[in-house]
């Protein structure tokens, strides 16, 4: 073998550049005798799972884990891999690790007191707490009435702010708190995303009763008023997610590049927030949009829209997830190795019955996903 220093460098350099085909040949040939530094086999994994050769990434990724059972990292690598191909089990079991690697340490959560692990607690009190980001919690509310319904207990559901009146109106808790303020006793805890283990969730138990969030009537009302001119189909648009993300590169698109979408008759609603919203000072040539980004104050604004639009298309956002929830339909533009959620291949979601994938056929190849789904709104149109 050549310098491993040098090779690992190498092959760092090809996968920022996009060419994991150039790094798995380059590590194929160091690491053909079949051993060397767990550094380039981790090369090795990137670069098969960035083209899509799951079962082949998940090989080197299992014997890494099993050369390396401390290595968190890998370890948080194997339970999203296990995740988007399906395997709930191992990848439910895996997922426990994404607090101890480095950089995630410091966003874990430090709760006194018990943990709790899908057993019975009648009579006890149960703290259910979300994290990381909004699309999250609108996925994973529909477990807390489940976790419930298993424990026997009183459930108090921390939140953050934003999600606060929709999950206020979902089922399945006692009380609903604000993130950062002081929880009443409780007797055990658990995080919003440990309930699949808890709960043994399994591809099986999808989707669950649906909707299982809903819009406030009188936002609805609101926004009804609001959209009443503007001519049919109402069609939704997020072409950005969350810039820190760290796929946001590749999951997020600019508005220019929907201009394909445009169709006579039909009113895009610019739902986009953050810096991409921006981009409404430019409209694609003969898109009717329309944007709403400013008068957008909460997610109860974006849940009435969402429960008035024919459809909601995006990228892969919290939009999505709060649709999904509410029972709203929505068309979801897809990378071609998406988050594990959204699994690989299939065109619809064991999460939300009233979403569509729309999956890149390669890596960065956006024009057939806008290509099918102009077509889809030229069915809708016509409808």
């Amino acid at each position: 073998m050549s310098d491993p220093v040098a090779i690992d460098a190498q092959a760092l350099s090809l996968l920022r550049q996009d060419q994991p085909e150039q790094a798995e040949a380059l590590l194929r040939v160091a690491l053909s005798s079949g051993s060397g530094p767990i550094a380039l086999w981790k090369k090795l994994f990137h670069a098969l799972r960035e083209q899509g050769k799951l079962d082949e990434a998940r090989q080197v990724l299992e014997m890494i884990v099993q050369t390396v059972p401390g290595d968190a990292a890998s370890r948080f690598d194997l339970a999203e891999l296990a995740l988007l191909q399906g395997d709930f089990e191992r990848g439910w079991r895996e997922y426990r690790f994404r607090y101890k690697m480095e950089h995630s340490a410091m966003l874990g959560r430090r709760v006194q007191g018990p943990h709790w692990e899908g057993q019975p607690i009648p009579g006890k009190t149960l703290l259910i707490h979300d994290e990381q980001g909004f699309g999250d919690t609108f996925q994973f509310l529909r477990m807390v009435a489940w976790a419930r319904q298993r424990s026997g207990a009183r459930v108090v559901l921390e939140v953050a702010a934003p999600c606060y009146m929709l999950a206020a109106r979902a089922a399945g808790h006692d009380q609903v708190i604000l993130e950062g303020s002081l929880p009443p006793p409780f007797d055990y805890h658990c995080e919003l995303m440990s309930l699949p283990l808890a709960l043994g969730l399994q591809m099986s138990d999808l989707p669950g009763k649906m909707p299982y969030l809903v819009a406030d009537p009188a936002r609805v009302d609101k926004w009804r008023l609001r959209l009443a001119d503007l001519p049919r189909p109402l069609v939704g648009l997020v072409w950005a997610g969350r810039p820190s993300h760290a796929n946001d590169a590749r999951r997020s698109l600019s508005l220019a590049e929907l201009a394909p979408l445009a169709r006579p008759g039909t009113s895009f609603l610019a739902l986009q927030k953050g810096p991409a919203a921006e981009q409404t000072a430019q409209v694609p040539s003969g898109m009717a949009l329309y944007s709403l980004s400013g008068e957008i104050q909460d997610f109860d604004d974006t849940a009435a829209i969402l429960s008035l639009l024919n459809v909601l298309v995006s990228v892969d956002s919290s939009p999505v997830h709060l649709a999904g929830a509410l029972g709203c339909p929505a068309w979801v533009m897809l990378p071609f190795l998406p988050d594990w959620r959204w699994l690989m291949q299939r065109h619809d979601s064991p999460w939300y019955p009233s979403l569509r994938l729309f999956r890149q056929p390669a890596r960065g190849q956006w024009q057939p996903v806008l290509q099918a789904i102009g077509n889809e709104l030229e069915r809708l149109r016509g409808a």
